[in-house]
């Protein structure tokens, strides 16, 4: 990804070993980089969401648990430590699979090596996840253009327009993205595209993180409120929906941000082609039914009561500040998932290839799921 034209992922280690994560928190007014030096540092960054997407959770996931380890101070028993410790990585976001997925990895070594055989596994480990994370991103894309042309070859030159839910883009993983990683795949490879960017209430990350990504890369897109994807799709202004996943069950279903489900129900609706875009990393093969069965993440109402934008005072000076948008007797309601039943979806884009949203696809190309059953 570039910012500013110049290349970053979204977390990294420096040649001194130091965490660094781009602050999402901030974007896209200041562009600030934030180095993680305890546990503490790195369980609250995923749960303050200065990281944030299902991938990069995962990814950061993957260093904590190798910067919990070289926290270890040797005066307790080393793996009751990292259990207690990875303990509180797993609770700080409860819907993302690839959180799990990246903490069951890394604990396969700690649990079985000591802490000096230990340490350069678990880094050598979290590296590895990073680099499959940018690997099955940059292969979503390449499938994912697929759909994007077709559609392209029948419009005569007319941009393919593209809705998009929350951002499911190179911020939401460690480079490329899911939902987004198509888009710039096409754009990069001349197919006109143009993105509706809905603003994705309550904490805005299409407004603040998907309409930076696209700016930064030049692509053609437009902000729009959450409720008006209905209308443009009634009236033929989009051609295909693509979101990212959270967690998606062997049967399909797809939990995302908060109101997916709307959208998948007027794109079926209007017959336009709704797509959902994941490694397999995001993959709970343990759930079958992913509406009864996944746990929604339920997070702090004031995120629903308050916005956060620019302000300038009276100086001119520009800083970032909350404003409340309700009575203060009134109190919110903030799940910050749904799940959209797999019957509503046309298809799974992974780095593996372009799925029916149905239990035998997903066993098909997926047979190490079938020890779930």
């Amino acid at each position: 990804m570039q910012i500013h034209g110049k290349h970053y992922t979204t977390i990294w280690l420096t040649q001194d070993d130091d965490l660094q994560i781009i602050d999402q928190t901030k974007l896209p007014f200041v562009f600030e980089t934030v180095t993680l030096k305890s546990n503490e540092d790195v369980c609250r960054a995923i749960s303050s969401m200065q990281v944030r997407g299902a991938g990069l959770i995962g990814v950061t996931a993957g260093y904590g648990v190798y910067r919990i380890a070289k926290n270890f101070c040797g005066n307790t028993n080393w793996q009751e430590y990292m259990r207690e410790e990875c303990a509180k990585l797993l609770k700080t976001r409860p819907t993302a699979k690839n959180l799990s997925y990246a903490l069951d990895r890394q604990a396969k070594i700690w649990q079985n090596n000591s802490f000096a055989e230990a340490l350069p596994l678990l880094k050598q480990e979290a590296i590895a996840i990073a680099e499959e994370d940018i690997r099955f991103c940059k292969k979503i894309g390449e499938h994912g253009k697929t759909l994007i042309k077709e559609i392209a070859d029948k419009k005569n030159g007319q941009p393919v327009n593209i809705l998009t839910h929350c951002n499911a883009g190179w911020l939401a993983f460690t480079d490329y993205g899911s939902a987004l990683s198509p888009v710039y795949t096409a754009f990069d490879a001349g197919i006109p595209v143009h993105v509706y960017v809905d603003e994705t209430r309550p904490r805005n990350q299409g407004a603040s993180l998907t309409a930076f990504e696209l700016a930064e890369h030049n692509v053609p897109h437009t902000l729009i409120a959450d409720n008006v994807g209905g209308h443009l799709m009634q009236h033929g202004m989009v051609d295909l929906v693509i979101v990212g996943a959270d967690r998606v069950s062997r049967q399909g279903d797809v939990a995302n941000k908060i109101g997916t489900y709307l959208k998948a129900l007027a794109a079926l609706a209007n017959s336009v082609p709704f797509y959902a875009a994941l490694p397999s990393s995001t993959f709970d093969f343990s759930v079958k039914d992913g509406v009864k069965e996944i746990e929604i993440e339920e997070r702090s109402a004031r995120e629903t009561e308050y916005v956060t934008g620019e302000f300038y005072d009276n100086t001119g000076t520009a800083r970032i500040q909350e404003v409340r948008i309700c009575p203060y007797q009134t109190k919110g309601l903030n799940y910050a998932f749904d799940v959209t039943p797999h019957t509503l979806i046309t298809g799974l884009i992974t780095e593996r290839g372009i799925l029916e949203a149905n239990e035998q696809a997903i066993l098909n190309c997926y047979p190490e799921a079938k020890a779930f059953l």
